[in-house]
Formats: structure tokens, C-alpha cells, sequence
């Protein structure tokens, strides 16, 4: 009878050791002493083989309705301390006005960055990043831009009056020596964002727009990979009936550089049969040795396109002002 007496008290124990286990990890180490492998009970329960004939059933009975008893028991903290866990550390005010649905839509040109970006997302480019308030060398000097380029006159770029001559970014060009100078090849980016010029508003032109450059450096890019590049992206934006020609062109920071034409249902409606879209070029060696790229080992493409003007094709909007005029009757249309 005397090991019939010990099982009440362990059980008893056990259930109060699991009821104050003050963490899920504090309960399981309980649940080890006791009932794991081994545990006092399991060991309790491996001691019914040395009993009698006529004891074992009746201590069978106990240990079995005690192990019940305490998976239970065991069942029911874990249940608590898991509910515990999940609610807020700080206390919350359940008498707040539930979270409303936002309002509104977005942006039509946030709603075509973000289809351009997609797009590339599709081929590998990652996006980055860069200060729209830049200095000479990452918007110029770094990008092969001669001191008397007509794109630094005071007419194109905004200057800041400041000692060290800041400036607007005219280009986000500028980020791909950014990340260049702090980025071994290969790089593949992508880089949307806002840029400046001293244009003045009218159907096409506005101060302030925003542009997208793409940057490829790997081993042995070409022009064909560029080409590929740029008909994928358009194709994905504008319809699987898009095609593209390239026509040779001057920029300074590629060579070769090129313009590049689309073409598909939408410039046909307009009743013309190509449509100037974007920039683009095989960058030019000397950029590659201002950011300390091998020339002879690295080779890469760069190309950008406003995106005002895939948003006033894709869209039918002839006027790029309406964009910044936060016209709700313009706006709710998108």
C-alpha cells in the first residue's frame, strides 16, 4: 500500500508546479520533470512492473487517471500562457474607433512607377535610392559631363546658393555612381525618383518630373542585352504589341548612346508611326574609371525614360500639368 500512498502527493505537486509555471518555456521544463522520459511520475509508472498480482490493477488505475489528470492540466496552461503571449505588452484602449479603410487612390504616377518597377523586379533589378539635393561631381564630373556642358548652364540646372554650388538633380543618374562607388560588380538596379529642370510648364515640359534610370554591369554585356532589356519592360507596360528601334545619339556618360523609339496601338492612334521614349548606352569607359571598375573586365548599359510619359500614353492625357494640379475631378479617374 505504500506506493499506492505516493501517488496522490506527486500528483498533487504536479498539478500545482504546472498550474505556476510562469512561461511557456518554464512549462515545458515542468512538463519535463515530471511526465518526459524522465520525469518523477513517468518514473513512478515504470515502478508497477515490481508490484504483486493483486496490487497492479488497482495502481494502474491511479497512475493512469493521474497522468490524465495532469495532461490535462498541462493542456490548459499551455492554452493560457499562449493566449498571454499574444496579447499587447502595453495596455490597450479597447474603446478606440476601429481602423478605418484609407481613402482614396493612388497617384496615377505612383500607380506607373510602381508597374515599372514590377516589371524590372521581373528580370532581377533591385531599386535604389539617392539625395534629390546633389553635388557637381555625382550629377556631372563623375558621369562624364564636361565643365562647359550646356546641361550645367544656370538655364538647365537649379543651383543652390550655397558655398559648396548643391544643386537639384537633373537626372537620377546621379545614384548609379552612388552605388557604384560602394558596390562591386555585377550591379543591377533600377532607380525611379524625382528630378529637376529649368523648364517652364507648359503641355510637355514641367520644372520638377520623374525618371527612371536602369544600370546593368556584369562580364560581357552588350548592346543585344540592352535591346532585350528595354523590349521586355515596355512590353510589360504597354501592351505585348510594342516594338522598339534604337537611333545612334550623344550622351556623355555612354558610348555608344542611343534614342530610343516605340511603337504599338497607342502611338498609331496619336497618327504617328514612332514615338522618341527614353535614352540609353553602353557605359562609357571613363565612368567606369572615375568609380574604379575595370573597363577591360566590366562592360554595362544604362538607360532612363520619364515616366510622366509612359502615364500621359498609357492614359490618354495630353497635358502633363494635370499630374501636379491635384485636381480631384483628374485624380478620381484612376
Amino acid at each position: 500500500m505504500g506506493f499506492l500512498n505516493e501517488i496522490e502527493p506527486l500528483k498533487q505537486t504536479a498539478l500545482a508546479e504546472l498550474l505556476a509555471a510562469p512561461d511557456l518555456a518554464a512549462l515545458e521544463q515542468t512538463k519535463g520533470a515530471w511526465i518526459g522520459t524522465n520525469g518523477k511520475f513517468t518514473a513512478l509508472m515504470k515502478q508497477l512492473g515490481t508490484l504483486s498480482k493483486e496490487e497492479k490493477p488497482a495502481a494502474g488505475k491511479l497512475i493512469n487517471a493521474a497522468k490524465l489528470e495532469l495532461e490535462a492540466a498541462l493542456a490548459a496552461r499551455r492554452e493560457e500562457l499562449e493566449l498571454k503571449a499574444a496579447l499587447p505588452k502595453e495596455p490597450t484602449d479597447f474603446t478606440l474607433p476601429g481602423r478605418c479603410r484609407a481613402l482614396g487612390k493612388l497617384h496615377p504616377l505612383t500607380q506607373v512607377t510602381d508597374d515599372i518597377v514590377r516589371a524590372f523586379r521581373k528580370i532581377g533589378f533591385a531599386v535604389a535610392d539617392g539625395p534629390e539635393i546633389e553635388d557637381e561631381y555625382h550629377c556631372f564630373d563623375a558621369l562624364n559631363t564636361p565643365a562647359d556642358h550646356p546641361a550645367r548652364d544656370s538655364q538647365d540646372t537649379f543651383y543652390l546658393n550655397t558655398t559648396d554650388k548643391r544643386l537639384l538633380r537633373t537626372h537620377t543618374s546621379s545614384v548609379q555612381i552612388r552605388v557604384m562607388e560602394k558596390q562591386a560588380p555585377p550591379v543591377r538596379i533600377i532607380v525611379p525618383g524625382r528630378v529637376y529642370r529649368r523648364d517652364n510648364a507648359d503641355a510637355t515640359h514641367n520644372p520638377t518630373f520623374h525618371q527612371i534610370e536602369g544600370l546593368y554591369v556584369d562580364k560581357n554585356v552588350t548592346v543585344g542585352d540592352l535591346k532585350g532589356t528595354v523590349e521586355f519592360v515596355f512590353r510589360e507596360l504597354m501592351g505585348s504589341d510594342v516594338k522598339i528601334r534604337f537611333r545612334p545619339h550623344y550622351f556623355s556618360y555612354t558610348e555608344p548612346s542611343y534614342e530610343i523609339d516605340f511603337t504599338n496601338a497607342l502611338v498609331k492612334k496619336m497618327g504617328k508611326d514612332w514615338l522618341e521614349i527614353a535614352g540609353c548606352g553602353m557605359v562609357h569607359p571613363q565612368v567606369f574609371e572615375t568609380v574604379g571598375y575595370d573597363a577591360k573586365e566590366w562592360t554595362g548599359w544604362a538607360f532612363g525614360f520619364g515616366i510622366e510619359r509612359i502615364a500621359m500614353l498609357r492614359y490618354g492625357i495630353n497635358d502633363i500639368r494635370l499630374f501636379y494640379e491635384n485636381d480631384v475631378r483628374f485624380l478620381k479617374q484612376f
